[in-house]
């Protein structure tokens, strides 16, 4: 054959669809683009970071005054904090502290030095309540091993600002980690195992990163509740209850829950025993859950490994799981516009625990699911469904976007101002900001609702406040309530006086 008819008849047998040459053989499958890209994430959140292109994600830091104080093994953190001028830096060398820490003044960075893998101990002996408590502005609280309190390793009462990092917290009683009331936070590279609620719990909080934690043997990994602009990502999180969940709790001030985005996390293997305080919202979660979004609206689920949970890869729900939980009129049940983008999924559902089992079946389904939505919103959206063994997402559409990675960080690029007192009364805010952790006013938490509170006191704010100085266990139902003795007698007095007051 002449050398260059061949090769024009090579080119032409490729011009037909065929590989060189070869005729009757398949050509490639070429599947157009859109032109369009798809609409890139925003969110309320999104919109507040959105002139801050140049500015490097998570960059809050807590302003330091060139002050500084030194905690020797042996000494007292609480005296050095009474000590410090707002700007300080507390460093506190290893060794093992007994005490309760409180911060009250702004701009503090309490940071432990860990020598040859040897930390500073908090170390609660069963009997403490709370670790390190601030209601200060701006507070670092890091490189600590907090361990055997029976309340809280980290609690905030309505501070912002804050970084909470790096901390090993192992054995605090109801909640690791615990920022209330709080606006502009990071909680970051911590390692939290061993509660019996919520290792991390964000609550009633707005513009909060959760990032490259590593939680387990906890009830609930990492919780979101009543919060909005939330971003929960990088985290490892595995046996626990339940790994991550977002949550509206009825009766708390704050009634909404939103704009959260969960991202790059490994969710694994989270079928650790329920081992909440009976009664509790989070005993009620099924051993064996992923991910639980129940009334928080406009959550993102992008790019997480969630595997190996016994029940069901994740579940969207309303207040009917949440048996112990009343209705709240003025909080919305429902887990409005779900978006499911582009996880990973293997493995879950294989032994479903019995409240998952009854849902299937209703069904006509024995195994769990990877995503189960139990209303049935026809408001949500998910991209490549067929990759995923669902319930009740056959109204769900297909998102317009594919990815968030616009949003580097929910966190804002200054810091907000403390939250004023004008036109706001101190009893008020000291309910929202400490009560309210764990008194909703007509469902369970961890302590009696406010209703019951009511009824026992009525006309009696005094005894409120003489109680929670000092208080002692009086029901077996409930744990003891951690002492508020911090707060002076006048503000103890206001917050009682708003909780008698409370009708809603």
């Amino acid at each position: 054959m002449n050398k260059v008819i061949g090769i024009v008849g090579a080119a032409v047998l490729l011009a037909g669809g065929y590989y060189l040459g070869q005729a009757n053989q398949p050509g490639p499958t070429i599947i157009k683009v859109p032109s369009e890209p798809r609409a890139t994430f925003s969110s309320s959140g999104a919109e507040e970071v959105a002139d801050t292109a140049n500015v490097p994600a998570r960059s809050l830091q807590t302003p330091t005054s060139g002050e500084l104080i030194v905690v020797k093994d042996g000494e007292s953190i609480q005296e050095a904090v009474n000590a410090a001028s707002p700007g300080a830096v507390i460093k506190v060398m290893p060794g093992v502290y007994k005490e309760t820490v409180y911060i009250d003044k702004d701009n503090i960075t309490l940071s432990g030095v860990i020598e040859q893998g040897n930390y500073p101990v908090l170390e609660g002996e069963g009997v403490r309540n709370d670790a390190v408590l601030y209601s200060g502005n701006g507070v670092t609280i890091e490189n600590l091993h907090i361990t055997h309190y029976k309340g809280n390793g980290v609690m905030g009462q309505a501070g912002n600002n804050y970084i909470i990092r790096n901390n090993w917290i192992v054995d605090t009683g109801v909640y690791g980690i615990f920022p209330q009331l709080g606006k502009n936070g990071i909680v970051s590279h911590n390692i939290v195992s061993g509660i019996e609620d919520a290792a991390i719990y964000v609550g009633m909080s707005d513009n909060v990163d959760v990032v490259y934690n590593q939680v387990y043997e906890s009830v609930a990994g990492i919780e979101i509740e009543n919060s909005r602009h939330a971003l929960v990502e990088g985290n490892m999180v595995y046996d626990n209850t339940g790994g991550i969940l977002a949550f509206i709790t009825p009766g708390l001030p704050i009634k909404t829950c939103g704009d959260v985005i969960f991202r790059n996390n490994f969710v694994v293997d989270n079928n650790h025993e329920n081992f909440a305080i009976p009664g509790s919202l989070v005993s009620n979660i099924p051993s064996g859950t992923g991910i639980l979004v129940m009334a928080c609206d406009d959550v993102v689920v992008e790019n997480n490994i969630i595997t190996g949970n016994k029940s069901a890869g994740m579940i969207f729900t309303n207040f009917e799981l949440a048996s112990s939980a009343s209705n709240d009129p003025e909080a919305d049940p429902n887990p409005n516009r779900p978006r499911i983008l582009n996880n990973i999924m293997r493995n879950n559902g294989d032994s479903p625990e019995p409240v998952v089992r009854a849902f299937l079946a209703t069904q006509l389904e024995l195994r769990g699911p990877d995503i189960v939505d139990t209303v049935g919103m026809d408001d949500g959206c998910i991209l490549n469904p067929e990759r995923y063994r669902t319930l009740g997402l056959e109204k769900y559409g297909e998102c317009e976007f594919d990815s968030t990675a616009n949003v580097a960080s929910y966190t804002l690029p200054e810091p907000v101002p403390p939250r004023s007192m004008e036109g706001l009364d101190k009893g008020k805010l000291v309910y929202y900001g400490v009560c309210a952790g764990c008194h909703a006013y007509n469902s369970r938490m961890i302590g009696p609702p406010t209703q019951i509170i009511q009824a026992l006191y009525m006309d009696n704010p005094q005894g409120i406040a003489d109680y929670a100085a000092n208080p002692v266990k009086k029901r077996q139902d409930y744990p003891q309530m951690p002492p508020q003795a911090h707060l002076d007698e006048e503000t103890r007095l206001a917050a009682a006086k708003f909780m008698l007051e409370l009708t809603k």
